[in-house]
């Protein structure tokens, strides 16, 4: 995760910075003494947070945040200020989170656990999968790519599966749910999952499926997923959930139930 972090005062700055970096040790950390140059950098880095005071003289935090979601609409804005009168106008542009100061770890941990728009979680040597909201893949914080976008949706029901073995036919008839010839589909199914394992190998992450002959599923132990962390009551999981379970797939609806 990148975050920014911006202050005028020098040593309010530093407390904001080391606040932050010791709550996520393995955030990249940008800090500036001004909102111009943290536009800057914003425009040409990724930046999943930030962490504004809001009185910064002429560029204040309200309008810094403004220019900010102009560039990138999903970044979280928390906003650390000593002035309490400054919430409800903070809250009218639906910022992430609001910070009084003085600023400690445990105040930006509990900022960071429950971000507005979720983040990947980045997580050394295993698949990243994202299941609420639209279903996402990610390998070395980055997005996966299928050519097959049925080999997508084939790791899709695997991770629903939760390791449980899925048969080719078993397979077939729930990625073509509403086709009439399901027996036309084998061939090309053979395509999809040939494309998956590549895919996946192509990653660095090609032992996370397990194939037997005509059934195969996903080791999860293999892949780092919010489902998963949501089953076991992590913390993770469980903020990360906003009411929407692999949302463009239809067949997805009946673990949402559920899920709520």
């Amino acid at each position: 995760m990148r975050i920014i972090a911006v202050d005028d005062e020098e040593i309010a700055l530093e407390s904001l910075e080391s606040a932050i970096r010791e709550a996520s040790p393995s955030a990249e950390v940008a800090v500036f003494d001004n909102g111009t140059a943290a536009l800057e950098y914003a425009s040409e880095n990724k930046c999943e947070a930030a962490f504004l005071d809001i009185d910064l003289g002429s560029f204040n935090g309200i309008a810094l945040a403004k220019a900010l979601k102009l560039r990138a609409p999903e970044i979280n804005i928390i906003f650390s200020t000593g002035y309490s009168e400054y919430a409800p106008e903070a809250f009218e542009m639906h910022a992430s989170g609001y910070i009084m100061k003085p600023i400690t770890a445990e105040k930006v941990r509990y900022e960071l656990d429950d971000l507005r728009f979720r983040t990947p979680i980045a997580s050394q040597g295993k698949l990243c999968i994202q299941t609420f909201g639209n279903f996402e893949v990610f390998a070395d914080g980055k997005p996966v790519s299928f050519k097959y976008s049925k080999a997508k949706e084939l790791l899709a029901y695997l991770v629903d599966r939760h390791g449980a073995m899925c048969t080719n036919g078993e397979a077939i008839s729930v990625l073509w749910e509403n086709d009439d010839d399901l027996d036309g589909k084998a061939v090309y199914f053979k395509n999809v999952r040939r494309n998956l394992i590549a895919t996946l190998k192509e990653c660095g992450c090609g032992d996370v499926i397990i194939q037997q002959r005509g059934s195969i599923a996903i080791d999860t132990k293999k892949v780092q997923c919010d489902y998963y962390d949501w089953i076991d009551g992590k913390a993770e999981g469980i903020n990360a959930y906003r009411g929407e379970y692999m949302y463009q797939y239809s067949w997805g609806e009946l673990r949402h139930i559920d899920i709520e």
